[in-house]
């Protein structure tokens, strides 16, 4: 079973910005992540407003993402440093 990553636009902008150290390592992590059978093992749920959202984290960067599984889509919808990836509006 393989899955499909989708970008949204502010996503994109986000990882397009970032070092290409940070950059590769995030690709890397996002092939594997295309490659399991469940992304939900390699993730955290999350809560409260975040409810039904996902959490990668690499390194001090976390990919907040929707997981849509009659499609198999990962849809990213942040790609930030930790102190500043829940500020993103919903």
């Amino acid at each position: 079973m393989a899955w499909q990553i989708r970008f949204e636009t502010q996503a994109v902008k986000e990882l397009s910005a970032l070092d290409n150290s940070v950059k590769i390592k995030i690709l890397k992590y996002l092939r594997k992540l295309e490659e399991c059978d469940d992304p939900r093992v390699l993730g955290k749920s999350l809560t409260n407003n975040f409810s039904g959202y996902w959490r990668y984290r690499i390194g001090n960067y976390r990919i907040i993402s929707r997981i849509y599984d009659t499609e198999l889509v990962i849809l990213l919808l942040a790609i930030r440093k930790r102190d500043v990836v829940y500020k993103i509006k919903q």
